[in-house]
């Protein structure tokens, strides 16, 4: 079995650099842990290398843009390739993004370098620029094959040739294994082995002796003796769905009552494969380009009803309004959709088994009913303005709290289980004021009770009051802090804070802070 191996270098820059909407010519390096997981051409001819820590990186490369890792994106960015060379070749496996497998399709194509000029054509043509592909004998052989490959060309192995190809390749090229392949490549040069060929002449039971399996199984590669198999994926299913309008509708009613039957065919299709959305992208087209595109979240998972609802949300909020009989105008402040739509398109970016958002013992149907009342209101005041709180990391109660839309997931929060130095330890207060009012805490000689940057209180609190009558003076009975903080102090933040708890004469318990600019009341223990 021959086999057919396509690499496009750097794929986790180019899916980064792709998703943050930058030019493919500008140095960009993949950060993970701080470190330099991929770099591309430019960054690497500044001096960028994979390993660097962040600040060795940008001392060689000032300009570089650093983007954060993202297997998953990564993936998807991946997802038009695969789909392409599966048209032309059934079978494929994908090894990694960036890289794939299939079985060599010389005979459907008349000879090997023809089946490889078609595959190199399909590929660019779906906007990916680099690509190299490699074919051999073997899996191994092929991958450093396409990986001598120039740009948008390849490189071919005769039959049975494996082993001439591998010799004069440097140990370096088996650092792609990860740690398991860096730690033998240290050791090899430190042995002498330079090259893959110095690796095959040694004797197999002197290998396996001194390297154990791993080595023995790397001196069958540098042979071209590994056989190794790939399994080829299944095809995932079709389950994108769209809804032409001949002609083109303007009418925000209309385009809304004319994708229900849509709908409905998009949620019974997902229920086939037995699976639901939890998030839908969805898109409106315009004479041929995206003229409104938006990602939506569900925090069950969504039916026809919550679609409709999100297209007719979607078109009055991507800068459209409705003019005299329903049309739509574009909005001055905004330039989405400046014509009439010709047809909606529903992509599930994420799918999850049924299995797992059966319903409950007794059903679901007073949160339907909820939920189909909350939708109704957000229809008339907006999607936006319907809001409900979670809960989030922070040390102040206000920082603890988040609203998100109602009907979306709460997502870019504060983790909740990280220390946080300096929150004030539970129960929670009742209320948090919007606006913390101004408020005066004395201690016995009558003077302002002041907290130093070490958190050392000047004096015991006696007395407190709030100002524009909200609390008059009284003594305090019991406090506890202080629990000083000193947030955004890198960006000119307000500074060093402390919070006090006030147990006051009539028995309520307040939060009280201590900023530069004095004393305020956050929040109440009533």
């Amino acid at each position: 079995m021959r086999v057919m191996v396509l690499w496009c270098p750097d794929w986790s820059v180019v899916a980064a650099l792709d998703e943050a909407g930058r030019s493919l010519r500008a140095p960009a390096a993949v950060l993970a842990a701080n470190v330099v997981e991929v770099c591309n051409g430019p960054a690497r001819a500044e001096g960028v290398r994979r390993g660097h820590r962040r600040r060795d990186a940008q001392a060689r490369c000032p300009e570089l843009l650093l983007l954060p890792a993202n297997p998953d994106r990564d993936a998807r960015a991946f997802e038009p390739v695969l789909a392409t060379v599966e048209d032309l070749r059934p079978g494929v496996a994908a090894l990694r993004p960036g890289l794939l497998a299939v079985r060599a399709p010389g005979s459907w194509y008349g000879s090997e370098t023809d089946a490889a000029a078609t595959t190199c054509q399909a590929v660019v043509e779906t906007g990916v620029w680099d690509v190299r592909i490699g074919i051999a004998d073997d899996l191994f052989t092929a991958e450093q094959a396409a990986r001598t490959a120039d740009v948008q060309s390849w490189v071919v192995v005769p039959e049975g040739g494996s082993a001439t190809f591998l010799r004069g390749l440097p140990v370096h090229v088996l650092q792609d294994d990860g740690p398991r392949g860096r730690e033998l490549v240290g050791l090899l040069q430190r042995l002498g082995l330079r090259t893959l060929g110095d690796l095959a002449d040694l004797p197999g039971d002197a290998v396996e002796h001194r390297l154990g399996a791993y080595g023995a199984s790397v001196r069958r590669r540098a042979r071209g003796e590994d056989r190794a198999l790939f399994a080829a994926r299944t095809p995932p299913p079709e389950l994108e769905v769209e809804v032409p309008f001949e002609p083109p509708l303007e009418s925000v009613e209309a385009i809304t009552f004319s994708v229900r039957i849509t709908t409905e065919q998009f949620v019974e299709q997902l229920a086939r494969h037995q699976l639901v959305a939890t998030a839908v992208r969805i898109e409106a087209w315009s004479d041929g380009v995206v003229c409104s595109s938006r990602a939506w979240l569900h925090p069950r998972h969504f039916t026809a009803r919550d679609l409709v609802d999100r297209v007719h949300w979607q078109l009055q909020s991507a800068g459209t309004v409705e003019g005299a009989g329903g049309a739509l105008r574009a909005r001055k402040d905004s330039g989405a959709v400046r014509a009439p739509v010709e047809r909606v398109r529903f992509v599930p970016e994420v799918v999850e088994p049924a299995a797992a958002h059966g319903e409950a013992l007794w059903g679901t149907a007073s949160d339907d009913l909820v939920e189909r009342g909350v939708a109704r209101v957000q229809g008339m005041v907006g999607f936006e303005s319907v809001r409900r709180p979670v809960l989030q990391g922070g040390r102040s109660p206000a920082a603890r709290q988040a609203l998100v839309p109602w009907g979306e997931r709460p997502v870019d929060l504060r983790p909740l289980d990280r220390p946080w130095p300096g929150r004030v330890p539970g129960p929670a207060p009742v209320r948090v004021f919007a606006a913390p009012p101004a408020a005066e805490v004395v201690d016995d000689s009558g003077h302002l009770v002041a907290v130093t940057d070490r958190g050392v209180v000047s004096g015991e609190p006696r007395r407190f009051r709030v100002a524009g009558g909200v609390l008059p003076w009284q003594p305090v009975t019991a406090w506890a802090g202080p629990w000083p903080t000193d947030e955004g102090w890198w960006s000119g933040g307000a500074g060093p804070t402390a919070r006090f708890q006030v147990v006051g004469a009539d028995g309520r318990a307040w939060l009280l802070v201590r900023s530069p600019e004095g004393w305020s009341l956050e929040a109440a223990y009533d």
